[in-house]
């Protein structure tokens, strides 16, 4: 659904403004934070529990027949790079989603949110990485990727960089996925509303696992991820400029490099498992979004 009606400009102005005196106010507190610091849990405190692994301070998840768990930052974010090292479920993990997203805290309508959801399998089947982008309400911009590693057996680095002109999905630092603003061209694009962090594990065997063909077996409940490393880092604009939203539209600043161009082509080439600007028997040709006729990142 499209933004029903633009925000005032008095509104964008102040909005702007509270964004930048977040980002300064924020970035002096996270520099010395603990995890416990910087996010809180919201449900399924009894499933959780804050440990330390080695040197590291982690969080567990887990979930059983009775209740899932899920943390979010203290703070919210206007464009920068979020990135959290998670160990995922082992075993079968079938019907059990593990997550990491950003989402604004605004009407449902027309909120923003950029997903990355860890779809769990059978034993020594291949786990699904399911990313999705919503922009002023308007989402169904799934990319699904098998990875080239096993995401259980030790921790991994995910990555959310958002800009004025891109947002780009990285494991452990190889960029996967690129959605570029073509906000000018009538397609919507997360530009205005702050979003927090949230880390979820939570059952969703009706659609998670095969189409949800494989249902969870609780029989190897609890199931458990872990996370750690929560790490932000504000978006820098270039010299001169008061912060990333006041980028000039012609400025270079943001323009994809030719290894994460590289990195993308490589993953869409033995990676990726669908993308919905190919999916013709989800839409007739006539009716694909319409980024999916534009210039798009690695295809």
């Amino acid at each position: 659904m499209a933004l029903p009606s633009s925000p005032t400009k008095l509104y964008s102005s102040l909005l702007l403004v509270a964004g930048v005196a977040l980002l300064v106010v924020g970035s002096m507190q996270l520099c010395a934070a603990t995890l416990d610091e910087q996010i809180e849990l919201i449900w399924g405190a009894s499933h959780t529990y804050f440990f330390m692994d080695g040197d590291t301070e982690s969080l567990a998840l887990s979930l059983d027949e009775q209740q899932g768990s899920c943390f979010r930052s203290r703070d919210t974010y206007l464009y920068g790079s979020i990135s959290m090292d998670i160990k995922l479920v082992e075993g079968n993990s079938a019907g059990v989603v593990a997550t990491i997203y950003t989402i604004s805290e605004g009407p449902w309508s027309y909120h923003d949110e950029i997903d990355l959801e860890f779809l769990g399998n059978l034993t020594g089947e291949p786990i699904t990485l399911h990313t999705n982008i919503f922009a002023n309400g308007v989402g169904g911009r799934e990319e699904q990727y098998y990875l080239w590693f096993d995401p259980t057996a030790d921790y991994h680095t995910y990555t959310i960089e958002w800009n004025p002109k891109y947002i780009i999905i990285r494991v452990d630092g190889k960029a996967i996925r690129a959605f570029k603003n073509y906000e000018d061209q009538g397609v919507p694009f997360p530009t205005w509303q702050q979003q927090r962090v949230y880390g979820s594990l939570w059952d969703a065997d009706e659609w998670a696992t095969q189409g949800g063909a494989v249902k969870t077996d609780w029989s190897n409940a609890p199931f458990v991820a872990y996370y750690r490393n929560y790490n932000t880092t504000w978006c820098q604009p270039s010299p001169g400029v008061s912060w990333c939203g006041a980028e000039p539209k012609d400025s270079p600043r943001f323009d994809l490099d030719q290894q994460t161009l590289a990195d993308i082509q490589w993953v869409n080439a033995n990676y990726r498992i669908y993308d919905y600007c190919s999916d013709h028997k989800r839409f007739n040709e006539s009716e694909f979004p319409k980024e999916c006729y534009l210039q798009r990142a690695g295809v």
